[in-house]
């Protein structure tokens, strides 16, 4: 409604609409800004002209596409992949396809079980576990003589250190060595 329009209708009523009308009339005309934030981002403060609303969606939402286009069925929407792939299916039929129609298209259903089943195993999880395994052991591999000589250098040390305590050990005088009596010799006459 227009404002003349609701004065007249006021005064008709004969009820005081007053400044509460007037409020209500002004935001029906207020300028709105809806922004997407993601994060920690801050939201834009509102001004006299332009109220701002924020939605504060998850960090990892920023780059992705929208939820109401990431799974529709709309022709827009879908890859030109799978768009060769039904112009590919369109003349699908006589020997070597697997179709009812032309003559020998049973021949090819066994072909597509194979090239089906070799695509399940080159995707399959276990597969690429072994793949991520061998570059793993691989990359060990790569430095375990540098670790080995590593090793071995560190126990040939530890054998050094421990035959240099022991002859340091034998060449030490014992003590109280020199207090032990001599043994006396059977040739000396007493």
């Amino acid at each position: 409604m227009s404002k003349p329009l609701l004065a007249i209708a006021s005064l008709a009523l004969a009820v005081p609409m007053g400044a509460q009308a007037q409020d209500s009339v002004d935001t029906a005309e207020d300028n709105y800004n809806m922004v997407i934030i993601y994060g920690d981002d801050e939201c834009p403060e509102s001004t006299d002209d332009q109220i701002v609303v924020c939605a504060r969606k998850a960090e990892n939402e920023r780059y992705r596409i929208p939820e109401n286009l990431r799974f529709s069925d709309s022709p827009e929407n879908q890859s030109w992949a799978e768009r060769v792939e039904r112009f590919e299916m369109a003349g699908a039929f006589g020997s070597m396809s697997c179709s009812p129609t032309g003559s020998g298209g049973f021949t090819g259903c066994t072909q597509e079980m194979i090239n089906a089943a070799y695509a399940d195993k080159a995707n399959d999880a276990g597969i690429r576990f072994g793949e991520i395994i061998a570059a793993e052991r691989a990359k060990r591999l790569a430095t375990i003589d540098e670790d080995a000589a590593a090793e071995q250098e560190r126990v040939e040390m530890i054998e050094r250190e421990y035959m240099e305590r022991l002859e340091r050990e034998r060449a030490a005088e014992v003590p109280g060595e020199e207090a032990l009596p001599q043994p006396e010799s059977a040739a000396e006459p007493r």
